[in-house]
C-alpha cells in the first residue's frame, strides 16, 4: 500500500514507533527513524533544534521528499511535586515544539497527498495525579493537530491518534487490568500502528484535523464507587 513512499517516524526505536516503522516497511515504504537511543537509525534528541535541522536535511538529501510524518517521540512524564522548569520545558520541546518544527522544516518537501499523524494520548482529556508534563504535551499536540490541519488545508492532511493503555513490553494482562477495559484487553502497539497506517492511506483521504482515540473504550466508561465492581479505597 505504501510502496515507494517516504515515511518519517520520530521515537521509532521502541514500542509504538518501532511497530509503526516495521509495518510501513512491510507495506513497501522507505522509512527514516530518529531516536535518542543508539541503533541503526538517525540518533539524536529531538528537543534540540540543531538535531531536527540536521535530521530533516538528511531525509531530504537521501529521499527528496516526504509522504508521511509520524510524530511519535515520547515526552517526559513528571508531576508538579517533582517536575522542574527544565523538565517541563523538555517535555514540551519533545511533545509539541519538535512536531511543529519538523512539520515546518518538511513543509516545502511534502509530496502531493502527504499526511501527518501526531501521537497524542487519552491523557489529553483525563489525568492521573503527578503527570503534568506529559499531559500538557499530549494536550498540546492534540490542539496543534487541528491548527496545522487548517493551515495546511489542501496540501497536507493532519490527524492525531490518542492511545489508551498500550503495553509495549509483550506482557500478558489478565484479570481486572484486562476486564476493566470495555474491549476486554490491554492494547498492543499494532492497535495504534494500524490506525496510523489507515490515516496515512488514501482510504482516509476525507479525514483531517481529527483526534482519534484508540483506547479500548476506557475514556467512555463512567466510573462510580460501587458500580460494576469499582470501589474507592478511602485509605489509598
Amino acid at each position: 500500500m505504501f510502496k515507494g513512499k517516504v515515511v518519517v517516524v520520530t521515537g521509532g526505536a521502541n514500542g509504538i514507533g518501532a511497530c509503526t516503522a516495521r509495518m510501513f516497511r512491510e507495506e513497501g515504504a522507505r522509512v527514516f527513524v530518529i531516536d535518542k537511543e543508539e541503533g541503526d537509525h538517525f540518533v539524536g534528541d529531538i528537543s534540540d533544534r540543531t538535531v531536527l535541522e540536521a535530521f530533516a536535511s538528511y531525509v531530504i538529501r537521501e529521499a527528496g521528499h516526504v509522504d508521511v510524518l509520524v510524530n511519535n517521540a515520547l515526552p517526559l512524564m513528571r508531576g508538579i511535586d517533582e517536575c522542574s522548569w527544565e523538565a517541563f520545558q523538555y517535555a514540551l520541546s519533545v511533545g509539541v515544539t519538535a512536531p511543529f518544527y519538523l512539520t515546518k522544516l518538511f513543509l516545502p518537501h511534502f509530496a502531493p497527498g502527504a499526511s501527518i499523524i501526531n501521537i497524542s494520548s487519552s491523557r489529553d482529556r483525563m489525568s492521573q495525579p503527578q503527570t503534568e508534563s506529559y499531559t500538557a504535551a499530549k494536550g498540546g499536540i492534540a490542539a496543534l493537530t487541528h491548527a496545522l490541519a487548517a493551515s495546511l488545508a489542501g496540501r497536507v492532511r493532519v490527524n492525531s491518534v490518542s492511545p489508551g493503555w498500550i503495553d509495549t513490553k509483550g506482557n500478558v494482562w489478565e484479570g481486572p487490568d484486562a476486564v476493566q477495559q470495555p474491549a476486554g484487553r490491554v492494547g498492543v502497539p499494532e492497535d495504534i500502528a494500524n490506525m496510523i497506517l489507515y490515516l496515512a492511506s488514501d482510504k482516509a483521504g476525507f479525514i483531517t484535523g481529527e483526534n482519534i482515540t484508540v483506547d479500548g473504550g476506557m475514556t467512555h466508561l463512567m466510573i462510580y464507587h460501587g458500580d460494576n465492581g469499582w470501589h474507592l479505597d478511602e485509605q489509598g
